[in-house]
């Protein structure tokens, strides 16, 4: 097995464990850490292509993953304002219970 192929390997599992997390927990922070968990599972994946690609000098994956961190940064910092605002109004954080905002 390849560098390339072990880094994918990884990769996926750090995706699938991400996506079990946040598809069966029903607590919001956790689903917030599922979601992170696939983001850099991305992460390694634009980071491996390009270091195992053809022209490893021209920085691509590198810019392509700093965008993806910079994009998960903004997405935990709204994830978080929001578990906030709902845990003020409602007193949890539970996914179930949040249902109750629709209107």
């Amino acid at each position: 097995m390849t560098t390339l192929q072990l880094c994918l390997v990884i990769s996926s599992l750090l995706f699938c464990i991400g996506l079990v997390g946040a598809l069966s927990r029903s607590h919001t922070i956790l689903v917030l850490l599922g979601i992170e968990l696939m983001l850099n599972a991305a992460n390694m994946n634009f980071i491996a292509f390009w270091r195992f690609g053809a022209s490893p000098t021209a920085a691509t994956g590198v810019l392509f993953a700093i965008f993806s961190i910079a994009v998960a940064a903004a997405e935990a910092a709204v994830g978080l304002a929001l578990v906030i605002a709902v845990y003020r109004h409602q007193k949890s954080v539970r996914l179930e219970e949040a249902n109750r905002l629709k209107g």
